[in-house]
C-alpha cells in the first residue's frame, strides 16, 4: 500500500459524492454480514460475553435513504460534500452486549443533543506532542483542565494526508465528519469474513469492490474465535506521524461527545527524516512493525516507518497483541512482561497493581498471579511453572493468595455506581460482566473496587495499569531498589481473551501462548518511584511511602489518574455492573 520508495501510498484523493456515498455504503456491508459467533464451550476457552455476540465486530448501518436525499440536494446546488454531523447511532462496542441508544444518552444531558466541537487542527508546524502524552478523552458538559483531547484535536483534519485506522466499533458516518474524505486517504484495519468465501458471502471482496479509490481495508487473520478488539491510528501529516493507541472505538460516545463516557489516549507525534537511512530503531519501533507486519498490512506501509525518527520512543513500550504465531511470545501478558524487562522498569520486589478495565471476563487467580508476574518483569514462566507443580485438585486455579490480596486490585463500577452515574444504567451498555462469573468460586472477588470517575458521573470504558513500588520497597534511600513507576494504556480489558494463556503445546511439549484477541497498548515509564517532593536521600515515611493512595500524585505529571483512590471494596451484599439479562 504505498510506493515503491516505501513512502506511505500517496491514493487518489478525487472521489466524487457517488464514491463517497459507496465508501459509507460499503463501510456498512461489514455490519449485515456478520456471522455467528464461534464459540469455545469449555471453561478454559470461554470468551467473554461481548465477544460472543460481537465476533464479527462490524460496522454500523448507516440510513442510507436520507444520506442518498443530502447527497442529491449537495449535488442540485453544486456544493462539495460535507460531512454530516450526525450519527451517534452505536450498535455494538468492545466487550459489549448492549449500546445504548441515542435517545437515551441524550436525555441523560441537560442540554439535548451535543454539537460536534470545531476541528483541532493548529497552525504550527511545531510537533505538539514530540515525547509521547497520555490524554483522557474530553467529555462534553465538563470543564477542561489541560489534560483531555478531543477527536478533532487528535485527527486534524485540516493537514491530515492519510490515516490508518483501527477499531472494533465503527460508527461510519459520524468518522466521515470527523475526516475530509476528498483530500485525506483512508486505510482502515477491520474485521470481516475470510476470504476465500464465494463472492455473495464474502464482505471483504464486497466492501473493496465497493470502496472509492482512495479508500483501502486491510483484515487481520483470525485463528479462531477472537475479537479485532485492537484500537490504533497512524496519522500522516506533511512533516510529521503521529501514533495514537486509544482505548476507545471508533464511536461518538466513546469520544465524549454525549457527555457520559470517558476513555484514554496516548498520543505521540514524530518528525519526518530528511533520509530515511538516518533511521535507528527502538524498541518501540520495533514491536510496532511486527504488530503491523502480523495483521498483514502491505509491506511498504510497514517499511514506510523508517521515513520518520523514532528516537523519542526509546523510553517507551508498544504491547502488541496478537494470536498469530510469529507473536505468541510477544503478546499476552508474556509481551507485557517482556516489554516491562527490555525497558528496564523490572522489579524483583513488590509491586503495588491496580488495574482499570471496562469489562471483566471469566477470570481467575492464575491470570491475575500472571498479569502481577508480568508487571514485575516475569516473561509468564514463573505462573506456568507453577501451575505445571500444582497437584491435581479438580479446581481450575489456586486459592487467592494474601500476596495478591495485598498488592492488586482491580476497578470496575458497582450497580449503584452505574445507576447514579450522568447517563445511568443506559449509558453502561460498553461496560461488561457477567453474573455467572462473578459468582464463580475461582473468580477474585475479593480484589474488585467501585470503580468512581474523577469526573462526577462519569462512565468509563479505559483500560489501564497502574504499577509502582510497595511501601515497604520505597523505604529505603537506595533509588534503585525502590524500583520504577509506570503505566500501560491501550484496548486490553481484564479477560482470557484480551491477556491469553500460556499453555502446553501438545505437539511439541513447549509452552506456548493462546491469545484470542488483537490488541494493543503502550507502557510509559513516569520518573521515579517517589511522590511528589521528595528527594534522594530523604527516608522519611512521608516522603517515601507509595500506597494506592498517593497513586495520582506519582502519576499525575505523565499519565492522569481516571479513578478515586484509594478503591472502596464491595459491601457485603453488593454487586457489579452486570449487562442486561446475565443475572
Amino acid at each position: 500500500m504505498a510506493s515503491d520508495n516505501g513512502e506511505l501510498l500517496d491514493l487518489p484523493s478525487d472521489a466524487d459524492d457517488d464514491a463517497a456515498l459507496r465508501y459509507a455504503i460499503a463501510l456498512s456491508l461489514q455490519d449485515q454480514q456478520q456471522p455467528p459467533s464461534s464459540v469455545d464451550k469449555s471453561q478454559e476457552a470461554e470468551p467473554e460475553q461481548g465477544e460472543k455476540q460481537n465476533i464479527a465486530s462490524g460496522l454500523q448501518a448507516l440510513d442510507r435513504k436520507a444520506m442518498e436525499r443530502e447527497r442529491l440536494k449537495r449535488l442540485a446546488a453544486k456544493r462539495p460534500r460535507e460531512p454530516s454531523n450526525q450519527g451517534d447511532h452505536g450498535d455494538n462496542d468492545d466487550d459489549v452486549v448492549e449500546v445504548p441508544p441515542p435517545k437515551r444518552l441524550q436525555r441523560a444531558l441537560p442540554t439535548g443533543r451535543v454539537p460536534v466541537s470545531a476541528s483541532g487542527a493548529s497552525s504550527t508546524t511545531s510537533l505538539q506532542f514530540p515525547d509521547g502524552v497520555v490524554k483522557r478523552t474530553w467529555a462534553y458538559g465538563y470543564p477542561r483542565m489541560g489534560d483531555d483531547i478531543k477527536i478533532d484535536e487528535v485527527l486534524k483534519k485540516d493537514k491530515l494526508e492519510l490515516a490508518v485506522l483501527s477499531s472494533f466499533q465503527w460508527d461510519d458516518e459520524w468518522l466521515l465528519s470527523k475526516i475530509d474524505i476528498r483530500k485525506t486517504k483512508l486505510f482502515l484495519i477491520a474485521f470481516a469474513r475470510d476470504e476465500t468465501q464465494v463472492w455473495n458471502q464474502n464482505p471483504q471482496k464486497m466492501m473493496r469492490e465497493n470502496a472509492p479509490p482512495n479508500v483501502r481495508f486491510c483484515f487481520p487473520p483470525m485463528n479462531g474465535p477472537g475479537s479485532m478488539h485492537s484500537k490504533l491510528q497512524l496519522l500522516k501529516y506533511p512533516d510529521h506521524l503521529r501514533i495514537v493507541v486509544p482505548s476507545g472505538n471508533l464511536v461518538s460516545y466513546d469520544w465524549g461527545e454525549t457527555g457520559v463516557m470517558e476513555n484514554m489516549v496516548f498520543l505521540i507525534d514524530l518528525p519526518r527524516l530528511a533520509d530515511a537511512a538516518d533511521h535507528k530503531p527502538t524498541a518501540f519501533s520495533t514491536e510496532l512493525r511486527r504488530f503491523l507486519h502480523a495483521t498483514k498490512i502491505d509491506d511498504r506501509m510497514v517499511t514506510s516507518l523508517s521515513n520518520y525518527d523514532f528516537s523519542r520512543t526509546a523510553s517507551l513500550g508498544f504491547v502488541p497483541g496478537s494470536h498469530t504465531d510469529e507473536l505468541r511470545r510477544r503478546t499476552g501478558y508474556c509481551g507485557l512482561g517482556d516489554c516491562v524487562a527490555s525497558l528496564g522498569l523490572a522489579n524483583s520486589a513488590s509491586v503495588e497493581v491496580d488495574i482499570v478495565a471496562a469489562s471483566l471476563g471469566s477470570i481467575n487467580t492464575d491470570l491475575i498471579g500472571a498479569l502481577y508476574n508480568a508487571c514485575q518483569g516475569d516473561n509468564g514462566m514463573k505462573e506456568y511453572n507453577a501451575r505445571a507443580s500444582r497437584k491435581p485438585s479438580g479446581a481450575r486455579s489456586a486459592g487467592l493468595s494474601q500476596h495478591l490480596k495485598d498488592h492488586v486490585r482491580i476497578y470496575f463500577p458497582t450497580e449503584e455506581t452505574v445507576a447514579k452515574s450522568r447517563g445511568g444504567r443506559g449509558a453502561a451498555g460498553t461496560i461488561c460482566m457477567q453474573a455467572k462469573w462473578w459468582r464463580s468460586p475461582t473468580f477474585p472477588t475479593g480484589l474488585v473496587r467501585d470503580c468512581v470517575n474523577t469526573r462526577e458521573g462519569l462512565l468509563m470504558h479505559s483500560k489501564m495499569i497502574f504499577v509502582h513500588p510497595t511501601a515497604a520497597a520505597s523505604g529505603t534511600t537506595n533509588q534503585a531498589a525502590r524500583g520504577p513507576a509506570w503505566a500501560y494504556v491501550g484496548s486490553a480489558n481484564l479477560s482470557e481473551s484480551a491477556w491469553g494463556r500460556l499453555v502446553k503445546d501438545s505437539k511439541t511439549g513447549k509452552p506456548k501462548m493462546n491469545c484470542r484477541n488483537w490488541e494493543c497498548g503502550v507502557v510509559v515509564p513516569v520518573a521515579s518511584g517517589t511522590t511528589a517532593g521528595a528527594q534522594e536521600g530523604d527516608s522519611s515515611k512521608a516522603a517515601t511511602r507509595l500506597a494506592a493512595d498517593d497513586l495520582a500524585t506519582i502519576f499525575s505529571a505523565k499519565v492522569p489518574v481516571p479513578m478515586r483512590m484509594p478503591g472502596r471494596p464491595y459491601g457485603p451484599d453488593e454487586e457489579p455492573w452486570f449487562y442486561a439479562g446475565s443475572r
